[in-house]
């Protein structure tokens, strides 16, 4: 007899720093046959359903949701998500599967992942397994813990496993429901908060932290999770943490998260992800280097919620004369303003500088029309950081592709994260061809990029998501809490 699952999803990264808050219109909602539709695309959501065929499972959709990183979500959502949820629910379902982030912080709920877990347990009771897949950007909660049997993170930055995460989440359902065996998970949340920048995996402190969790797997220990956290959602569940899925004792459990913990001690000043003072770093763009360089700016990191807007590194190339130069202002004012000018008109018009208080303000500039599209590209890399958030296709929105002396200037209306290479291919643009690109990230874009790139700078300019933590005045961490 095949098993029926119901599936659902909640999908937000907040940033409770940044100005404005996140509403029910600014996710996008799928249900029923929507959701199912979702099957086989390149988002954890995909390859969970395309592996519940195979299954021979019988879904039973809920509800999926999901936005852009960017502010503080309002209570309406949370309540909206889990009225659907309940409408939804099956009570003859065998278990739930969740595709969550992990990091979703509410006007009144701090810990939304927790909260949401342990009303779902509450409805199903203690006998249905709770299975997902989560981002590896979480903090990680007791609540998360305590109200589910196995969630397991992605274990890339960038977030190239996402899909392969929700399946291997799945893999572990089966082998739940056909020995009849219900692991437990435990928590150790560290006193450490590393800064995005110091969380990709090609380095350490989490490259070694990585390779411990796949030794310390098997047997009795079905996951190991590295969360490396995400440092801008003020919470008391902020920071790094580890979690262990077993069928063993407690004892062994705790050991393996005592094992890694003190590895973390050992390698946390690796995770500090210090910038460079851009003045500095503009003046060595002019020694030759014979091929891209990367003005990679985490302060205004698009996928860490800041409004992709900030004009520090615009201003910085043109005041150095940059020339064959590239960089992309989400501006959805501005190509407003632009939608009835013809292509090659040269106009005057304000660049960027809205999303934030600690930007300069808008640049005012003489510019060229250059090309205007509807935004919308099918990704190059289905198994990249964006694909983990948005599938096989991307939205900028409509945009409008400027020129302002050697520097080409992409305006979008939608945020849109610059993960896949496809974002100026579909403009006409070959980024290959191009000398200097400024990238508003902070590690997922080097999978995209990296290929094609000779050297990188990541520099520090005005942002809400800079990678010098002492500049937010958090109050909410747990006491201890030690801020890279």
């Amino acid at each position: 007899m095949s098993q029926r699952i119901f599936i659902a999803g909640l999908f937000h990264e907040t940033h409770t720093f940044v100005d404005g808050k996140t509403s029910l219109a600014d996710f996008k909602i799928r249900r029923g046959e929507e959701m199912l539709a979702c099957a086989g695309n390149a988002s954890p959501l995909g390859g969970v359903l395309e592996y519940a065929k195979k299954q021979e499972w019988e879904i039973s959709p809920g509800i999926d949701c999901r936005a852009t990183p960017s502010g503080t979500v309002d209570d309406e959502v949370v309540e909206a998500w889990w009225s659907e949820f309940k409408s939804a629910w099956q009570p003859d379902c065998d278990a739930v599967y969740l595709v969550l982030h992990g990091a979703m912080v509410a006007e009144t709920t701090r810990d939304v992942e927790g909260e949401l877990l342990a009303r779902i347990r509450k409805l199903i009771g203690e006998d249905t397994p709770i299975f997902g897949a989560y981002d590896l950007h979480a903090n990680f909660s007791f609540a998360m813990a305590a109200n589910s049997d196995c969630l397991v993170a992605y274990r890339e930055n960038p977030h190239s496993d996402a899909r392969e995460a929700a399946v291997r989440a799945a893999g572990l359902l089966v082998r739940c429901l056909a020995e009849s065996a219900r692991p437990k998970m435990y928590l150790k949340q560290t006193r450490i908060i590393f800064p995005p920048t110091g969380t990709g995996t090609a380095d350490d402190p989490m490259r070694s932290l990585e390779a411990a969790a796949r030794e310390l797997e098997g047997g009795e220990v079905w996951v190991v999770n590295i969360a490396g956290g995400f440092a801008f959602a003020d919470t008391p569940d902020t920071g790094l943490s580890f979690q262990v899925v077993s069928g063993g004792s407690v004892e062994s459990a705790e050991k393996i998260l005592d094992e890694l913990e003190q590895l973390a001690e050992d390698l946390k000043e690796h995770g500090s992800g210090q910038d460079e003072a851009l003045d500095g770093v503009m003046l060595r763009l002019r020694e030759p280097i014979g091929g891209l360089t990367l003005l990679v700016e985490p302060a205004d990191n698009i996928g860490g919620g800041a409004p992709g807007d900030c004009t520090g590194c615009l201003r910085a190339l043109i005041d150095h004369q940059v020339q064959n130069a590239a960089i992309c202002i989400n501006d959805p004012e501005t190509v407003a303003q632009l939608a009835g000018v013809k292509i090659g008109a040269k106009i005057s018009i304000g660049v960027g500088g809205k999303g934030s208080q600690l930007d300069e303000g808008p640049l005012n500039l003489e510019t060229e029309l250059l090309s205007r599209s509807n935004g919308r590209f099918e990704l190059e890399d289905k198994k990249s950081h964006m694909a983990s958030m948005v599938g096989d296709f991307a939205d900028m929105g409509d945009c409008t592709l400027l020129r302002h002396a050697g520097v080409l200037i992409l305006l979008t209306s939608n945020k849109t994260a610059p993960f896949d290479l496809g974002q100026w291919h579909s403009q006409g643009v070959d980024p290959a061809q191009l000398d200097v690109i400024v990238i508003k990230a902070a590690v997922a874009h080097k999978r995209a990029y990296d290929p094609i790139t000779a050297r990188s700078f990541w520099v520090d300019t005005p942002g809400p998501c800079s990678s010098n933590l002492k500049r937010f005045s958090y109050e909410h961490l747990r006491d201890g809490m030690w801020p890279l």
